[in-house]
């Protein structure tokens, strides 16, 4: 009789205790929210798509290219791009291809026909211009979770009219690779579907360089999102660039041999 009085007393003084509760750590909610952005996006296995790339100068003038890209996920392993120029005259049969990987650097190639010959990327020159583009050969790369560190800011109303009335996580990622143009990025992604919404890159003097914003996204095969359009903005030069995604085609059939470097120099 005892025993019981003093269990029902315990668990009357238990009751009155606060609950403990384990919050994340700005870390640990970071990675947890890119670890899931990630997940969300697996399984397409492959796609290709034809693209629009828009450059504008400082001044407003532009230059329209038209380029056809292809991918492939990699089980295990970061995914393989790659982009072929198709228009103008002077950059047709233009090719890029990208092997990213989940732990060490990158491996990018580029065919060059007037020379006949593909050249590689170096590490070092990862932080280089894309055809004179705004985009840099690293952000050519599919960002990794495992490259980066984590730190979640904020939450807050997203960004943008195709964003409107949803809210964001707001977090900011380290490269781990000592080599990358980038000391930081600050990423927007909607809380709901965890797609990409916005980035603001910080170059290596840690001052604010380039904006890209996400935007026309589209679902398919019922599961995966991908935008319409990448619009790249860069503070420092004025410049920006823009792609226009379209005719998105899942489970094409491409394998490992389609991104070879033998590949990369049969396009045309």
């Amino acid at each position: 009789m005892m025993s019981k009085f003093i269990a029902i007393f315990m668990v009357a003084i238990l009751a009155q205790l606060p609950t403990v509760v384990f919050a994340e750590t700005p870390e640990e909610k970071g990675l947890r929210i890119a670890i899931e952005s990630e997940k969300r996006d697996i399984g397409w296995i492959d796609s290709e798509s034809t693209m629009e790339m828009i450059l504008k100068n400082r001044h407003g003038q532009e230059s329209l290219r038209l380029m056809r890209g292809k991918s492939l996920e990699v089980q295990g392993d970061g995914d393989k791009t790659l982009m072929t120029f198709d228009n103008p005259r002077d950059v047709k049969g233009t090719s890029m291809l990208t092997w990213s990987h989940k732990v060490g650097d990158d491996d990018q190639w580029l065919y060059l026909p007037a020379l006949k010959r593909v050249k590689r990327i170096s590490s070092s020159n990862k932080s280089g211009s894309f055809m004179g583009s705004e985009f840099s050969f690293e952000d050519l790369s599919s960002r990794e979770v495992e490259k980066y560190t984590y730190r979640h800011l904020r939450d807050e109303p997203c960004p943008g009219e195709d964003f409107k009335g949803q809210d964001c996580f707001v977090s900011e990622s380290f490269p781990t690779d000592k080599g990358s143009g980038y000391t930081k990025l600050v990423a927007w992604v909607d809380k709901v579907e965890y797609r990409s919404v916005k980035v603001d890159f910080y170059d290596r003097k840690e001052s604010h360089l380039k904006t890209l914003t996400f935007t026309g996204y589209k679902k398919y095969s019922d599961k995966f999102w991908r935008p319409t359009n990448l619009a790249i903005v860069n503070h420092q030069s004025g410049k920006s660039t823009t792609l226009r995604f379209k005719d998105y085609r899942f489970g094409t059939g491409l394998k490992s041999v389609d991104f070879s470097q033998n590949a990369l120099k049969r396009m045309k």
